[in-house]
């Protein structure tokens, strides 16, 4: 699946962009889904003394699942093409390794 394709896709199941609040309402639901994936790794931590062999890989499956659809309705909002996105990323880190700064902080490097 093209990422475009999904992100069409995860529109039909999105409020109308003229709903009150919604701009803060993708945002929230980003950051709280991605603390869901967050939390999966810390009881990972906690419970199963971070034995990669027993992620619940289905579940992190699921919740990743609900990060991609926040980023794909945020991105929309904003008049943002997933495929755009990732084109663009990719292209950045490619710059980054080939001048050697991939690790380091600062988004300008």
């Amino acid at each position: 699946m093209e990422l475009d394709e999904y992100q069409r896709g995860a529109l039909r199941t999105a409020a109308s962009r003229d709903t009150r609040n919604e701009l803060l309402h993708l945002v929230l639901g980003l950051v709280g889904e991605s603390g869901e994936v967050a939390e999966k790794f810390k009881k990972w931590v906690r419970d199963q003394d971070s034995d990669e062999s027993r992620i619940d890989r289905a579940d992190i499956a699921k919740e990743l699942g609900d990060v991609l659809w926040y980023i794909a309705v945020l991105a929309d909002y904003l008049d943002l093409s997933l495929d755009d996105i990732a084109t663009a990323n990719l292209a950045k880190l490619a710059s980054r390794q080939s001048r050697g700064v991939l690790g380091g902080s600062g988004d300008d490097r």
